[in-house]
């Protein structure tokens, strides 16, 4: 007999969203991504150029 309904939902290939393995390797890009933002920032660079500026940005005469 053959079954002319709607085929069962998990044989659609439908994806409501992510699964647990998804949202694992989503949050550990998510960390990787904030640790080496992290990095950049707060390297030598980034600091004397922030530093510079905002001591720039103070020493303005009005």
């Amino acid at each position: 007999m053959l079954h002319r309904g709607p085929k069962p939902r998990h044989l659609t290939g439908a994806d409501d969203g992510m699964s647990t393995a998804e949202y694992a390797i989503g949050t550990i890009a998510a960390a990787a991504f904030a640790a080496l933002l992290y990095a950049v920032v707060t390297g030598d660079s980034i600091v004397a150029a922030l530093t510079s500026l905002v001591q720039r940005a103070i020493s303005v005469d009005f």
